[in-house]
């Protein structure tokens, strides 16, 4: 089990330095559920989770179109283990005033069965008829009425967030989050400013995609390349070219991870943990992934490992 907890923002909750995502929980649409994995998978998903320490989870209303908060919210209710849950607000365009927010907020609630979750993020930079201002305000009023312990938001820029931050500080409620892409191979928020100003404001940056699609499994490589399916088959990143210049990155992360017992995804984990403001948050459609996972917690990469694969994929593209 995992003792050490990193704590999300300037706030007083503490969760596990690592997050597992469901998206793909009950989604039909952009995953394969129902046909390449089942309810019963993603049970047993859930349960080792927990038991390697894992027991905060990121889902959202849209994910499965509510498939994902109710599955999560069946699995909690057969588990004595404390569990920390992380949704989101999607700010449609027929969402235009403070009771649309506090409504989403109640039906995310009930699929859950809970009264009160770790932390709501909102899922995208959207204003339309609402407005930064009113959204903030309502979200301020979540955490005063204690059915959400933290704020959070995704994809939002520098800028966005600092707003977001101004707004939420007049309430009196920090910003805890910004869940981005990051990965040791996207690393764009190091550049456009978004990870730099979430150190400025205290803000945890929640990491999604951050094995960037199983690329950092070491799953893939440049002889396999014709079986890619999906959407992958469109990456350039996933062709016999794009392949062979990861390469180098995964025999590196193939080595490091020989020394500690570890495979190149847990070792690109850790690289993210060791950032020390970042959680990464993984999926997990099954037991195996959830054990993959959960593997990258508990040990940490030495300061030398570190700048190498810092270093080695700084200039990927």
């Amino acid at each position: 089990m995992v003792t050490e907890l990193m704590t999300l923002g300037r706030t007083d909750l503490t969760v596990p330095p690592l997050c597992i995502g469901t998206w793909a929980w009950g989604d039909s649409f952009f995953w394969s559920y129902g046909k390449e994995y089942t309810e019963a998978d993603l049970k047993q998903a859930f349960e080792d989770a927990i038991a390697s320490g894992v027991t905060f989870f990121d889902t959202a209303e849209i994910y499965g179109l509510g498939k994902s908060e109710q599955f999560l919210g069946q699995f909690m209710k057969q588990t004595d283990q404390p569990v920390q849950i992380a949704t989101k607000y999607m700010p449609l365009p027929w969402r235009f005033s403070a009771q649309s927010v506090h409504d989403a907020v109640t039906h995310s609630l009930d699929r859950l069965g809970v009264k009160s979750v770790a932390l709501y993020q909102v899922h995208m930079p959207f204003d339309f008829f609402m407005g930064k201002k009113t959204l903030m305000e309502a979200l301020a009023e979540e955490v005063k009425q204690g059915r959400i312990g933290a704020i959070g938001v995704s994809n939002y820029s520098a800028d966005q967030m600092r707003e977001a931050q101004g707004y939420l500080a007049a309430k009196g409620v920090p910003l805890a989050v910004n869940q981005v892409r990051y990965a040791l191979i996207n690393r764009e928020i190091e550049a456009n400013g978004i990870l730099q100003t979430a150190k400025d404001l205290g803000v945890t940056i929640l990491a999604y995609s951050p094995l960037a699609q199983g690329l950092l499994t070491g799953k893939y490589k440049p002889e396999n390349a014709d079986s890619v399916t999906g959407a992958r088959k469109l990456d350039p990143k996933f062709s016999r070219q794009g392949l062979e210049k990861l390469m180098p990155v995964i025999d590196r992360l193939t080595q490091i991870g020989a020394k500690y017992d570890k495979t190149p995804a847990q070792v690109a984990l850790n690289w993210l943990i060791a950032q020390g403001n970042v959680i990464p948050i993984p999926g997990a459609k099954n037991a195996s992934q959830a054990k993959q996972n959960a593997g990258a917690m508990g040990w940490s990469l030495n300061p030398d490992e570190v700048t190498q694969l810092d270093v080695l994929t700084r200039s990927y593209k």
